[in-house]
């Protein structure tokens, strides 16, 4: 599904170069669950960005479904990004102005999906969410979880076959986390592919494999599915 190649991921700063991600090389079947873990500054979170389309590495392939992302223009880069990808992030991004059932509707949207469908996919979401009766509250109104609860909403709503998220339980107590690790196993287990960012060490053990990133490089990549309970 996905395979990165010799990426690297710099800036310049007048004779200075600044490297944020070193000669990465490492594969995604469709399927697995991958945690990143590494201390801050290691290039986490900008890997999941070029991952997801949001950045572009400086050097090296990036091939997502055989198909090498660099070389796109930006037209075709988005629509990879709108047909394929769904996003979780750290800080929600929720819309302040829209309720939840317009938030988790942005997505399909986006999409161009018909309003009759979305509605009825919306529906079917805040069923499962177990959130219908938060549909017509604001972000405002919601606690972190549910907040949470909806961003994922929201990046699933549309089927993602590459589901992305950036320390999705990093403002959360642990209980919310818990909850929300616990959901992305089930999308796993659905057949989504999930790739996350964490800091959390007993989070990252729900991935079925784990890469340290260490000053831009992988400095392990384990493949043990250790058990979660």
């Amino acid at each position: 599904m996905i395979t990165l190649k010799n990426l690297f991921k710099y800036y310049n700063h007048k004779t200075q170069r600044t490297y944020i991600l070193k000669d990465i090389n490492t594969s995604i079947k469709e399927g697995e669950f991958v945690s990143i873990m590494g201390p801050s500054g290691a290039g986490k979170s900008t890997l999941l960005n070029i991952i997801g389309l949001l950045d572009e590495a400086n050097e090296g392939e990036y091939n997502f479904f055989e198909e090498e992302m660099m070389a796109l223009k930006e037209k075709k880069r988005v629509e990879y990004h709108r047909d394929y990808i769904g996003f979780i992030f750290q800080a929600y991004h929720l819309i302040d102005e829209m309720t939840v059932a317009e938030n988790i509707e942005t997505s399909l949207v986006y999409k161009g999906i018909k309003r009759k469908e979305r509605q009825a996919i919306v529906a079917d979401i805040l069923d499962r969410f177990n959130i219908v009766g938060k549909k017509d509250l604001f972000p405002t109104q919601l606690s972190g979880g549910q907040q949470q609860l909806v961003g994922i909403a929201r990046a699933i709503a549309a089927k993602p076959k590459l589901l992305l998220a950036d320390e999705p339980t990093g403002n959360l107590h642990t209980e919310q986390g818990k909850t929300i690790m616990n959901l992305l196993k089930e999308l796993n287990q659905e057949g989504t592919t999930i790739v996350q960012v964490t800091h959390n060490e007993e989070f990252a053990q729900y991935g079925k494999r784990i890469i340290r990133l260490l000053d831009g490089r992988i400095v392990d990549d384990t493949n043990k599915k250790p058990s979660v309970n």
